[in-house]
């Protein structure tokens, strides 16, 4: 306790740090009161919005906001979606891989880009989600008036949002997309606490104490997932320029285990709802397409876990697969002068680095899937849902993954600054990347 209170002092001593961590909490703060303002001409009481299955995930990402009908009920993740779109054009299309090599001028037409499809992205999705989630009964005014209305301030408090994370990301403490996700995942936790403390009653205690145990279990799985690493030797040739020998240093390829982060199990989501849909649509004529779409609503089936799981490795492997480029690597380090030790340079490089990624993917993908199915494992003991979704899946991968990043972001200073780190040993070891960005 003395040594973290003695860090909490070393954080709040480096003026920039402190400045930026209140600014952070600041925004945060303006962000979660937007989860409050219900959208104008809708009567909340009469509120009673669907989060099952994708719409719960979604909901779960807002904060509750989605259905609570907020002015913040699609939040940023219209503009989650844009970035998204954008990454797999720029894996796809050569137009937007020429931008993305134009170096800090492309980035910003990227950027520009991809903040205009924010807008129609977030258009299409507010009048999706007015017409199919808000009920008549709810509405104060006429359906056309709100419509219209509520279309403008969908789009206005997405475009916030987006400011908010930017804002949080330049003058913050980084990655503020993320960090707003986050925050509504975590404003969820404590209601959950308390409901599944509630539901044990005092009889079952013992069973709440080794709940909590077991999530501080899955958390730190989690953590071991989002850390580790395979590291593949590069050894650089010396070079003399000049007076001066330069390189022949040995340096690492890191190749993460998980390097497709939380998208794979966002993409089998997506897809999950095909099945009882499908079947939906002849259940009336037919008892097998009936079962069917009964055996794919319950998301504590063994078909639907096993078509998650299996969804879940098949697009680990596809995004790890346009995500990293073996041969780019390969061309990059025979241009560097560095070199695998007992591996040609080029073909031989470019193949031997997909065969470790073939290698460590595989595993990877076994390993994420494990965590997107916890959570319809822990349903099944008898937990709250809205407690079970902690256990794993999407949310406990993203509360993991930032809060990582956000402890390198602090210990970056610490370490600047010459104070101790957060850790007596190691380091805290972030991201390569954001989540779902």
């Amino acid at each position: 306790m003395k040594r973290f209170i003695q860090t909490l002092k070393n954080i709040f001593s480096i003026e920039e740090l402190k400045n930026r961590i209140l600014y952070t909490l600041l925004l945060i703060a303006v962000y979660r009161l937007g989860y409050y303002i219900v959208l104008p001409g809708v009567d909340s009481s009469k509120l009673n919005i669907d989060t099952s299955g994708l719409l719960g995930l979604l909901d779960t990402f807002l904060g509750g906001a989605f259905s609570k009908a907020s002015i913040f009920a699609l939040g940023i993740m219209p503009y989650i979606s844009a970035s998204i779109a954008i990454q797999l054009l720029t894996m796809a299309l050569p137009y937007f891989q020429k931008m993305q090599k134009e170096g800090e001028s492309g980035r910003k037409k990227l950027n520009q880009i991809t903040r205009v499809l924010t807008i129609f992205v977030t258009i299409a999705q507010s009048v999706s989600y007015l017409q199919t989630t808000i009920p008549t009964d709810a509405l104060l005014i006429t359906r056309a008036a709100f419509t219209i209305s509520s279309v403008f301030i969908l789009t206005a408090g997405t475009i916030f949002c987006m400011w908010l994370g930017e804002r949080i990301t330049d003058r913050g403490i980084g990655n503020g997309t993320s960090m707003l996700i986050m925050i509504g995942i975590v404003s969820r936790f404590p209601r959950a606490i308390y409901q599944e403390a509630v539901s044990r009653g005092t009889g079952e205690a013992l069973i709440f104490v080794l709940e909590i145990v077991a999530l501080f279990l899955v958390v730190m799985f989690a953590v071991a997932l989002t850390q580790a690493v395979r590291r593949v030797p590069i050894q650089y040739a010396k070079q003399v320029v000049g007076n001066k020998v330069m390189g022949g240093q040995r340096q690492y390829l890191p190749l993460k285990l998980n390097t497709s982060g939380v998208m794979p199990i966002i993409f089998a989501q997506a897809l999950m709802f095909i099945p009882s849909l499908i079947a939906g649509l002849f259940a009336e004529k037919s008892d097998f397409a009936s079962s069917i779409a009964t055996t794919f609503n319950d998301y504590t089936t063994w078909q639907y876990n096993g078509l998650f799981a299996t969804l879940i490795i098949v697009f680990t492997f596809f995004y790890t697969a346009i995500a990293i480029s073996p041969q780019q690597i390969a061309d990059d380090m025979k241009r560097g002068g560095g070199f695998i030790p007992g591996v040609k340079p080029g073909l031989s490089t470019s193949d031997f680095i997909a065969t470790v990624l073939d290698r460590i993917t595989l595993p990877g993908g076994i390993l994420l899937a494990v965590v997107a199915i916890l959570p319809s494992l822990a349903s099944m003991t008898g937990m709250t849902r809205e407690f079970a979704q902690f256990f794993g899946g999407t949310s406990l991968l993203i509360l993991v993954g930032v809060v990582l990043d956000t402890l390198q972001q602090v210990e970056s200073y610490l370490l600047m600054k010459r104070y101790e780190g957060l850790m007596k040993s190691g380091r805290v070891k972030g991201r390569t990347e954001t989540v779902a960005v």
